[in-house]
């Protein structure tokens, strides 16, 4: 992903947006960092307290070349739901380091840090990917803690999953069902590990690391360190580079991807190494990014560099078909770059792009939008709330399985903030997306407060 100059539509919104900064959210964090991040992952949540939950944060750092590249293990303190206080809201500045996220741990990674997933089956097992053809599984509770400083060496990782025969940058997945790993690369396959057994002895053989070419290697052959894991299926059927993975959220062996041929492919490890189903052009450019739908696994998002999300249901879909989505939508003035659907909800979902937004969608208001014409009040069908609070294309978000609605964002911002990035933790206030009545019933709570102020008013 090239780095680019800032779109005059973004700093626009962006200006705009600021000003409604109190009234949008619940909550939100602004943490400027030192260098560029291309990912961002929450992790398990593991401490609660009154009005706030630690919860693991991982992101990257993307450096310069005169320092090593980093894998980040944060501590971020999410504040509950409607606890926020709006006097930190109002004191927002873009140049601010949020005292809400604090660096845990530093492993210091060979290569850039493209993509990072974890592991449901295990809190500590982290997979990235970098401009390589390999997978990199790191054990992160047992990892050393590294200083990032000129000339040191990378950290090792626990697990270097084998199989592409060119880089495999960006498209990267990890099952929920099974310690499986899915990953797509420039050599337009599709490859498939189970690391099962590698998690496993892992686990019981905790003891401390040691550096590339120490001498604890050879003793070891580094069995759980290190060590080389083959490929337990190569799938071929893209024609070009395969851009993102996605597993079927119930089922370790069908999985789906997508790439810059334009193809949505699904496949099912149990029936051989060909596609199962081709969506041949889902869209007219190339396709960054697919997600299944937890919630309804008949659901499937993509998004692409022709600027538009489309929404596939596999109970319509027929091998050969030609862009045949149940919806478009059009909301992004640039590449969509990341989709996710929310885990809490089965038809909200977000979408990222080069243009600087972040969009929430709600497809079940689709059909009831006023007059009939499918327009919201933010111009697209569907689509009820932008989040405009970074100046350069998104390239990642995540929603929080622990605190519905809340999301971590980072962006690349680097022409803005004298090279660095942006990552960001909000919250959208719930009177936007909560039931009217709902709303309207709580305020009725506050109208003893409210009616005396309107009544002296108009005396």
């Amino acid at each position: 992903m090239s780095k680019r100059t800032p779109q005059p539509a973004a700093d626009k919104s962006y200006v705009n947006w600021k000003t409604l900064i109190p009234v949008l959210y619940d909550w939100f964090a602004n943490h400027n960092l030192v260098w560029p991040t291309l990912s961002c992952r929450w992790g398990e949540r593991f401490n609660e307290v009154t009005y706030k939950n630690n919860q693991r944060l991982y992101l990257s750092e993307r450096t310069d070349g005169s320092l090593p590249n980093t894998l980040v293990i944060a501590t971020a303190e999410v504040v509950k739901s409607r606890v926020a206080a709006a006097e930190h809201i109002s004191q927002f500045s873009e140049d601010a380091r949020s005292p809400f996220i604090k660096k845990h741990k530093t492993i210091l990674h060979p290569g850039e840090v493209n993509r990072i997933r974890e592991l449901p089956q295990n809190n500590y097992i982290v997979a990235t990917h970098t401009d390589s053809p390999d997978v990199l599984i790191w054990d992160v509770e047992n990892q050393p803690n590294r200083q990032c400083v000129a000339g040191a060496k990378a950290s090792c990782p626990d697990l270097i999953l084998t199989g592409h025969q060119d880089n495999a940058e960006f498209a990267l997945s990890m099952c929920s069902a099974e310690p499986f790993v899915l990953s797509g690369g420039k050599d337009k396959s599709v490859v498939l590990w189970s690391i099962h057994d590698h998690v496993s002895s892992l686990a019981a053989n905790r003891r401390a690391r040691q550096f590339p070419g120490s001498k604890d290697d050879a003793v070891t052959g580094r069995t759980g360190y290190g060590s080389t894991v083959q490929a337990r299926g190569i799938f071929q059927g893209h024609d070009d580079n395969v851009e993102d993975v996605q597993f079927n959220p119930s089922s370790a062996r069908e999985f789906c991807s997508v790439g810059d041929d334009s193809c949505l492919i699904l496949w099912d490890a149990r029936t051989g190494y060909s596609p199962v189903l081709k969506v041949e052009k889902a869209h007219s450019a190339d396709i960054h990014c697919v997600d299944w739908n937890p919630n309804d696994l008949n659901l499937i998002l993509t998004g692409s560099a022709d600027n538009t999300v489309c929404m596939y249901d596999l109970r319509k879909l027929t091998s050969g078909g030609v862009k045949s989505p149940i919806h478009i939508f059009e909301g992004h003035a640039a590449a969509v770059l990341c989709v996710q659907w929310s885990p809490m909800k089965a038809s909200v979902f977000g979408t990222s792009a080069e243009d600087g937004i972040l969009n929430i969608w709600d497809h079940s208001k689709i059909g009831n939008m006023e007059g009939g014409s499918g327009t919201g009040n933010l111009g697209s069908p569907g689509l009820f709330f932008q989040h405009a609070g970074h100046r350069d294309k998104v390239v990642d978000f995540h929603w929080n399985a622990s605190d519905p609605w809340t999301i971590v964002s980072v962006s690349d911002d680097a022409a803005n903030n004298g090279g660095g990035g942006t990552l960001q933790i909000w919250r959208i206030i719930d009177f936007l997306y909560r039931a009217e009545d709902d709303v309207v019933n709580e305020m009725g709570n506050y109208r003893s407060h409210i009616l005396p102020c309107s009544s002296s008013r108009r005396k």
